[in-house]
């Protein structure tokens, strides 16, 4: 049987991990999506295909690597509280499955920009626009996801906060971080002039 000590260690290791690959794979897109520009988004992932490719691979990988974290987490707490860790992995898959479908979306808009067929049936004007469409739609993924970022850590910083294996602070933390997220999520959809305004709340997670 694994031991707590093992099993938090191994969480740590996931978690640093799926970090790494979550943010290459953000930093990549940030610098080759040129939001409202269909046709330096499309040059630009023509340009960067074999980056953009590994930028999507980094993605999937990723997910894997937080499911694996949530069950990691799942067993270290488990003997805290079954409901609440057990609820904490359906949020973490469910997340995980919208980041798998969202990713079709940049596998699409590479498909696109990359595929010489659909410039000739389209046109290069109107098939850059559908590579612009399919970035946009990967973004309001990410919005939905920010949901569940901010929903699993519920659970998470309750079981924190009843076990005894680290500070309690870091619980309340991470509820906090659970917050703002949620608190983005539902600005960006309700209020899309306001985002970020609740990004800070997230820091906590970061603790």
């Amino acid at each position: 049987m694994t031991s707590p000590r093992s099993l938090a260690r191994l969480a740590g290791v996931l978690y640093l991990g799926t970090s790494v690959l979550f943010v290459f794979a953000v930093r990549v897109r940030g610098g080759i999506i040129k939001s409202g520009d269909a046709a330096a988004t499309a040059d630009n992932i023509r340009a960067s295909a074999t980056l953009f490719r590994f930028a999507l691979v980094a993605d999937l990988l990723s997910w894997v690597g937080f499911l694996l974290l949530a069950f990691a987490l799942y067993h270290l707490l488990k003997r805290v509280d079954e409901v609440a860790a057990f609820a904490m992995v359906i949020l973490v898959a469910v997340m995980v499955t919208v980041g798998y479908l969202n990713g079709l979306n940049q596998y699409s808009a590479l498909t696109l920009a990359t595929s010489a067929k659909y410039a000739a049936g389209f046109g290069q004007a109107q098939s850059s626009e559908f590579v612009l469409l399919f970035t946009n739609i990967q973004s309001n993924g990410f919005d939905i996801q920010e949901l569940f970022w901010g929903l699993w850590l519920f659970p998470l910083g309750y079981l924190v906060i009843k076990s005894a294996y680290v500070p309690k602070v870091l619980g309340v933390l991470l509820i906090i971080a659970g917050l703002g997220w949620t608190a983005e999520f539902f600005a960006i959809l309700l209020a899309p002039d306001l985002p970020g305004f609740a990004s800070i709340l997230g820091l906590g997670e970061l603790v």
